[in-house]
């Protein structure tokens, strides 16, 4: 094999992880991404926490967030936001748990 032939096979390695990149990319702008929870033991010890993201659509997720020992839904869009409900209680499994880590 000679040098040119290692510069063809490093260019298209480059290529590839860039289509990737690009790919990823594409699938997070249009909203395909996973679900994202977030419950760790460190932000539990924080008065406001975000619990849950849900993508609705390319435009429009669902948050759930706390505060204190209540939780607010909200609706995010580009244009606006709105929040659908207010204060509402924590389930007493979540808080049974966190009373177990010391808070």
């Amino acid at each position: 094999m000679d040098v040119i032939s290692y510069g063809q096979y490093l260019v298209a390695l480059l290529f590839v992880i860039a289509l990737l990149f690009g790919l990823a990319y594409a699938a997070k702008k249009m909203g395909l991404s996973a679900r994202v929870t977030i419950n760790s033991p460190k932000a539990n010890r924080r008065r406001l926490n975000i619990v849950e993201i849900l993508p609705i659509d390319t435009k429009r997720k669902l948050i759930l967030i706390r505060r204190d020992q209540t939780e607010h839904l909200l609706m995010l869009g580009t244009e606006n936001d709105l929040l659908v409900e207010q204060n509402i209680p924590v389930p007493e499994s979540e808080n049974i748990a966190r009373e177990d880590t010391g808070e």
